[in-house]
């Protein structure tokens, strides 16, 4: 089961070397800091926070920033359906370039392949935009899909004391004619120190796809994220958030 991980870790970094390959723009590394706080009131529902920061026309300064939550429910332990809003603001030259606000409706599907947890999840969004500078406004939909797994390396799952890697592929498309919008690959590794906290870090390739021209981002990744249990059950997996 290793070999196989180590080979889709593998197969993720050869795509986004392709990727790469197949664009004339400069391109460069950036910066993805992200934070979260889970709150599982009890067995069925929980409650979920995060923080983003990122850098992307250079590796600094940061230029983007993202404030978004919700509030999911396990119908059992494989499926989960969740709502969600978001605000997210992107600075252009040091300046403000444009406010999105965002709603969302997901469902995630998760099944085991041994200790290898594989988590399937779709979303629907709605999206706002303000751009200050011209006083417009306008809407867009956009839909997700986003195939990611764990593997717990010292452990049976990941739990206290654990080292893990995981990655994931995603695409996202829209209701226009350029179908296809988005790209991101991810492959990372983390440790999760205690019931309440783990770390992570990786590398994230992601390729934005337009009539004008395509774009490569490629970001390293750094998250802390802490998990509140109201009621201490943890007889399962703790949920490893991945770049979103």
């Amino acid at each position: 089961m290793f070999r196989s991980i180590v080979l889709i870790t593998f197969l993720f970094l050869i795509t986004g070397y392709k990727g790469i390959a197949q664009t004339n723009k400069k391109e460069h590394l950036s910066g993805f800091l992200m934070t979260s706080l889970t709150y599982k009131f009890n067995s069925k529902w929980m409650a979920y926070t995060e923080l983003q920061a990122r850098s992307i026309e250079h590796f600094t300064p940061l230029d983007y920033t993202e404030t978004k939550g919700g509030i999911g429910y396990n119908i059992n332990k494989n499926n989960q359906p969740f709502i969600g809003v978001g605000r997210y603001v992107t600075f252009q030259e040091h300046e403000l370039y444009q406010r999105e606000l965002r709603l969302w409706l997901q469902y995630t599907f998760t099944n085991n392949i041994g200790k290898l947890k594989m988590d399937h999840r779709g979303r629907a969004e709605q999206r706002y935009f303000h751009f200050p500078q011209s006083g417009e406004n306008k809407t867009d939909q956009r839909f997700r899909y986003r195939l990611s797994a764990t593997l717990p390396i010292n452990n049976k799952k990941v739990e206290p004391n654990t080292f893990f890697i995981n990655g994931f592929e995603e695409l996202f498309f829209g209701p226009e004619a350029d179908l296809l919008k988005r790209n991101r690959l991810f492959t990372g590794f983390g440790y999760q120190f205690t019931k309440s906290v783990g770390a992570s870090t990786g590398y994230m390739w992601q390729r934005e796809l337009a009539p004008s021209g395509n774009r490569n981002l490629h970001f390293i990744y750094l998250a802390l994220n802490f998990v509140l249990d109201k009621k201490g059950d943890h007889e399962r997996h703790i949920d490893v958030p991945v770049a979103d």
